[in-house]
């Protein structure tokens, strides 16, 4: 038996094409002082994208020049413009107005504030962000999510029925606290927060939200007065079905009309891109068709409620409004950061999206910067938070959008609309905005990107089902928190239980790999290759011991099962351990104790730099000796498989 094991042991080991005499020494990195070192690593957390590397060798002129660019983006494409890309920005800002318009009302609605408001922030905010976005075509202004989370959470406390006045300052506080954090974020270079936020937990959220966001529809579309100002679903359900008496006749044919009307056109815009007018110009016509009807049956259509009187003129100042000291000053400060996290996320990720189509690059922190500025701005002119739609992106996209400028072009066509249209809104139906609203939110639930969750990351598809239903049963603001929680508890969980593999070689190379991976692998007699695939930390270092000496033991008892040659040695591959701290070096010196005590030998392979210096730092190396740490795995067993057949 020993014979033969030991041959097989050479017949596998010949097949590892690395010279066994050339072994490399395993070196340290580049000598660095501390200052350096922290320099460095503060360059890689705050400034990945190396913004101020234009500026190198520059002249003190050109140096302003890209600094003005740098801040205001619209010095960069301003000295490029044409009449031929205003053209396209002008369809394209028309275009969006005619959806902005009808949107800015019923997001308003949503929020619980009065319609003139969606349309003020229809107005400043697209001003604001054509000299300081960085996109081409995002289309800015009240989003459905951040209007139903900021309705919800400030409804909770302030009634606007009750105290129109204290809602309205609640809701300008709360847009200027939502704009302070967002472009503090991005002057900070911070933008690593919203990433907590993932895509699993967002599909989850934006799901339930639209659903709950459409069963408060059904108050305007069914024409009950008196309904609940809860936002869960089982009490808006109750409330539906407990003011049965309060349904009209008249608000079901009309709204149900009307929402048929607008998902028809939106199903056709999708199946046909090149039809995307259909779909943008069908709340428009919804809007106008259902105001003239109104009109002409006032006299008969008393049950259907409308939104009567708006006034015209400009944004009015509210900085006279903001909240800044009070018992409601918490929530204020609370609704900006939960709807300025949203808001945040879904207009960077908007933008992103259209960017990469045209292949141009957003620049995320100037995104916040130009969000959060135009939202601070919004709060002292009457307008509460806005962000990047994907509605309108969309719509500008399609219509060929070239520029920001159709953004100026959207404000300007607002701006007529408020100085001069406003009282052809007065019969307007407020059954028409729900069935818009309906309409809007309807895109937010994606079933196929929940299919692919569960098909390929069921952590992933649990997180989408915890924060889908938190949202629908407990509240909204908890439902994005229970995803924010999932988020991170999902990082802690790849941080604290990392993947260990035991690795085996290829036949014929000098490559080893995951043993499960690649059947065809072989494993190599007396001993056992281990590979991590995090860093070492305190909060794994303990788990990661017991898992190594797991796996030794089961590989004693399989050896011995098999009647194969005895254990001798345990290489550890920290080709994937990017990082190492001081609990991480204990659990290694601990280790190779225990292994020892059992005649065991424990290597090291490929630590990488930054692990190697820490090493070295703590003198952990020197117990290990000379045949402790290797370049790769193959010169390991090539030069300890030597050493053993040199023995007597």
């Amino acid at each position: 038996m020993g014979v033969n094991s030991y041959s097989n042991s050479m017949k596998i080991q010949a097949e590892i094409q690395m010279p066994p005499l050339e072994i490399h020494k395993v070196r340290l990195p580049p000598e660095r002082t501390t200052l350096q070192k922290l320099r460095h690593r503060l360059s890689e957390i705050f400034f990945p994208d190396d913004p101020l590397h234009r500026f190198k060798n520059q002249t003190c002129l050109i140096k302003l020049l890209l600094a003005l660019q740098y801040f205001f983006p619209i010095f960069q494409w301003a000295p490029l413009y044409n009449l031929s890309l205003l053209r396209s920005d002008i369809i394209s800002g028309l275009t969006i107005a005619s959806l902005a318009i009808p949107q800015g009302i019923s997001y308003a609605k949503l929020a619980n504030l009065p319609p003139i408001l969606g349309l003020y922030s229809s107005f400043v905010p697209p001003l604001i962000y054509s000299l300081l976005g960085s996109s081409r075509h995002l289309g800015v202004g009240p989003v459905s999510i951040a209007s139903l989370v900021m309705g919800s959470m400030l409804s909770e406390t302030v009634s606007y029925s009750q105290d129109p006045i204290l809602y309205l300052k609640m809701a300008f506080t709360a847009t200027f606290f939502a704009g302070l954090f967002q472009s503090s974020l991005g002057i900070l270079r911070l933008g690593f927060v919203i990433d907590f936020l993932s895509k699993a937990t967002l599909v989850g959220f934006m799901a339930g939200a639209a659903i709950i966001v459409s069963l408060q529809q059904l108050k305007g579309l069914l024409g009950i007065v008196h309904f609940t100002n809860k936002m869960q679903i089982t009490p808006v359900l109750i409330s539906v079905f407990k003011q049965r008496d309060e349904w009209s006749w008249q608000n079901l044919l009309l709204g149900f009309s009307f929402l048929l009307f607008l998902l028809t056109t939106r199903h056709i815009s999708l199946k046909k891109p090149k039809l995307f007018w259909v779909s943008a110009a069908a709340p428009l016509t919804s809007v106008i068709l259902s105001t003239i009807f109104v009109f002409i049956l006032r006299n008969k259509t008393h049950k259907i409620a409308i939104i009567g009187g708006l006034p015209k003129g400009l944004n009015p100042p509210s900085s006279n409004m903001l909240y800044f000291n009070g018992p409601y000053l918490a929530l204020a400060i609370k609704t900006g950061l939960v709807t300025g996290i949203l808001s945040l996320t879904e207009g960077i990720a908007v933008g992103r999206t259209f960017a990469a189509l045209k292949n141009y690059q957003v620049d995320g922190n100037k995104e916040m910067m130009a969000i959060g500025l135009m939202n601070i701005a919004g709060s002292c002119s009457s307008c509460y938070v806005t962000t990047g739609s994907f509605s309108r992106s969309a719509v500008n996209y399609n219509a060929g959008a070239q520029t920001a400028v159709s953004n100026i072009i959207m404000a300007s066509a607002v701006l007529v609309t408020l100085l001069f249209l406003m009282p052809l809104f007065y019969y307007t139906p407020n059954v028409v905005l729900a069935a818009i609203i309906i309409t809007a939110v309807s895109g937010l639930i994606d079933y196929q990107a929940a299919y692919k969750l569960w098909k390929v990351d069921k952590l992933d598809f649990l997180a989408c089902l915890c924060s889908f239903f938190g949202v629908l049963f407990i509240s909204v603001p908890l439902g994005l928190g229970i995803a924010v929680a999932i988020s991170v508890f999902k990082i802690l969980l790849h941080v604290s239980r990392p993947n260990t593999l035991v690795l085996g070689n290829i036949p014929g190379t000098p490559i080893f790999h995951n043993l499960n991976q690649y059947r065809e692998a072989l494993r190599i007699p007396s001993f056992i290759i281990l590979a991590v695939e995090s860093p070492i930390y305190f909060a794994n270092s303990t788990y990661l011991q017991e898992r190594i000496l797991r796996w030794v033991r089961e590989e004693e008892e399989r050896v011995k099962a098999n009647n194969e040659s005895t254990l001798k040695c345990i290489i550890l591959d920290m080709t994937a351990v990017t990082a190492i701290d001081t609990s991480g070096i204990d659990t290694l010196c601990e280790l190779r104790k225990v292994l020892e005590k059992r005649s065991l030998q424990l290597v090291l392979t490929n630590p990488v730099g930054n692990v190697m210096e820490k090493l070295h730092q703590s003198n952990i190396l020197d117990s290990f000796g000379l045949k402790g740490v290797y370049l790769s795995v193959g010169e390991a067993v090539a030069d300890i498989s030597s050493s053993w057949k040199a023995q007597p």
